[in-house]
């Protein structure tokens, strides 16, 4: 194996996979990149069973191939040689089948290389239906539903994103039983199969990392044990979680007894604020009251004081209501909002709040109370 290639685009690409490299695997090959050059271009692996990335850089004026073949380079090493090379170009030449060799004009690092035929087989296909969607759009609905997924491993079925495609249309779902993040999408065409899935949150925040926000479209490729999602020149394959995603449609309240309309900014900044006396930095519980117009924001600890702050809101009932909650929660809510006002919803006090933006639908942020008493 034998290529010169251009160093930004190496490192572009490796930094794509290396999201994969295993850290504590008993395969050491896993600790590895896999470089496989054949005259169309490059090829980057990496893996860790639980996620795989591959890449495909195409022969272009970029590189220069002299010599086709295969070899695992351990990704720490290669990446940071790449990562502080000052030149344009790279050469990678392969001798005695396992010395790798990277050189520029002025530098040489010699590596010992590991044997292709120790890479675990990893199948990426590829299904005949795949289910497109706009990266940007995908992208959007990861950020704004992910952040609610638990960390409980007790629970594996919560520490994901569960997907349901009914049609055309994509309803994501994720909660850690104490808040719910829901997003609806309309996909572009019809699905041929219905789906109900579950995907680790760690590794679909992963592929968001990878996505521009450009039209190009990603594909979802879905299996009964994997999904794998198609973008630009990159494969990413993920472990589905096993085990039953919690019925969340019956959370959500039917009716309400106050609608209150408020400014999303002025709201986080409000909490923000007021959530700076809390004692509890996990739940830092905050009192929302509403008297009249007048929405009035508290919080207070017998260690450290209270703190009390009022804004305008418009209201579509005459009743008010006493609730209190996780500031972190309804922060992390409110930041993924894109609307300048939000719709919140009240049952009771010891029912879900229920957050939406303005005249939309397609997003709904679920936050359940805190009893204070």
């Amino acid at each position: 194996m034998k290529l010169k290639i251009k160093r930004d685009v190496l490192l572009e690409n490796l930094n794509k996979v290396s999201k994969a490299l295993s850290t504590k695997n008993l395969v050491p090959a896993l600790a590895g990149i896999k470089f496989e050059l054949n005259q169309e271009g490059l090829t980057l692996t990496a893996s860790d069973n639980d996620i795989t990335i591959r890449s495909f850089i195409e022969n272009s004026e970029d590189m220069n191939i002299e010599d086709e073949g295969s070899i695992i380079i351990i990704g720490r090493y290669i990446l940071d040689i790449v990562r502080k090379l000052p030149d344009k170009f790279i050469n990678i030449e392969v001798f005695d089948e396992l010395k790798v060799i990277i050189s520029t004009e002025n530098s040489e690092y010699n590596l010992n290389g590991i044997n292709k035929s120790e890479y675990p087989n990893i199948n990426l296909e590829e299904s005949k239906t795949p289910i497109k969607l706009n990266a940007k759009i995908f992208k959007d609905l990861i950020n704004q539903t992910a952040f609610a997924a638990s960390t409980d491993e007790s629970r594996p079925a919560l520490t994901g994103l569960n997907f349901k495609i009914m049609g055309d249309t994509l309803e994501c779902n994720c909660t850690d039983s104490y808040r719910l993040a829901r997003k609806v999408l309309t996909l572009k065409d019809l699905s041929e199969s219905d789906y109900n899935i579950v995907i680790p949150s760690k590794n679909i925040i992963e592929v968001s990392k990878l996505l521009n926000d450009d039209e190009k479209d990603i594909e979802l490729h879905i299996f009964n044990n994997k999904i794998l999602f198609k973008y630009d020149n990159i494969l990413f394959q993920s472990r589905l979680i096993n085990g039953t995603f919690p019925n969340t449609a019956n959370l959500l309240p039917k009716e309400s007894m106050l609608k209150i309309t408020v400014n999303v900014s002025d709201l986080y900044n409000v909490i923000d604020r007021v959530s700076i006396l809390t004692s509890d930095k996990e739940k830092n519980v905050v009192t929302l009251e509403t008297v009249g117009d007048t929405l009035i924001m508290k919080s207070s600890s017998v260690e450290i004081g209270r703190v009390e702050e009022k804004m305008n809101i418009k209201k579509e009932q005459e009743e008010n209501i006493t609730i209190s909650f996780s500031a972190r929660y309804v922060m992390e809510a409110l930041k993924v909002f894109d609307s300048e006002e939000c719709e919140i919803s009240f049952v009771g006090e010891v029912n879900p709040i229920i957050f939406k933006e303005k005249d939309k639908e397609d997003l709904i942020q679920l936050v359940l109370p805190i009893r204070t008493y």
